[in-house]
């Protein structure tokens, strides 16, 4: 008797088994939907515009830094800033470069692979240089008290805000790298 219903046990796990297979998309999307609704249409454009989805996690992460300043966790507010000018760096280099950027959190490799780091200033690339080294510190434990000794609210402001004017100033050099040429542009630079 076991037998019988250990195999028509089995045979309803492989039916049930074939009709889940066919339905995995639609499933996996349903679950998608469930536990990152945010980002969801933006995963699934991702290979359409990757510029946009890259620009609008970077701003949400910007977000949570500010989020994170107001609960007073600096050391989460200067990891969160790392994140932002990592993922505003991925979305210049899918807008200027034929390539999908690399799997780095480096924003100093990211910056020079994409022809970005030549044009800032030596401000901007002291910035970049200390900002890249949140993403490491933050994650190593001899490394945090450092961080928490260093990280005091009048510093979390600072970064924040060079994060914001950093982050702006890569948007606007995306956005003049993807504008369109006109005619007018053309006998402009004859």
């Amino acid at each position: 008797m076991d037998v019988k219903i250990t195999s028509m046990v089995f045979f309803i796990q492989i039916s049930l088994f074939k009709i889940n297979f066919s339905c995995f998309h639609s499933s996996l999307f349903i679950l998608i939907r469930i536990f990152a609704p945010r980002y969801t249409k933006k995963a699934i454009k991702m290979s359409i515009d990757k510029v946009s989805y890259w620009i609008e996690i970077a701003d949400y992460d910007l977000e949570t830094a500010e989020a994170m300043f107001s609960t007073q966790r600096w050391l989460y507010v200067a990891f969160m800033c790392h994140q932002t000018i990592e993922k505003t760096l991925k979305a210049y280099w899918c807008g200027t470069m034929p390539e999908d950027p690399p799997y780095t959190h480096n924003h100093m490799r990211l910056a020079d692979g994409c022809a970005l780091y030549d044009k800032m200033t030596e401000e901007q690339k002291d910035f970049l240089d200390t900002i890249t080294n949140y993403n490491i510190e933050a994650r190593y434990p001899e490394d945090k008290e450092t961080l928490f000794r260093t990280l005091t609210k009048p510093a979390c402001r600072q970064i924040i805000d060079e994060t914001k004017q950093l982050t702006l100033w890569i948007k606007n050099e995306l956005s003049a790298a993807t504008k369109p040429s006109t005619s007018s542009d053309a006998t402009s630079e004859s």
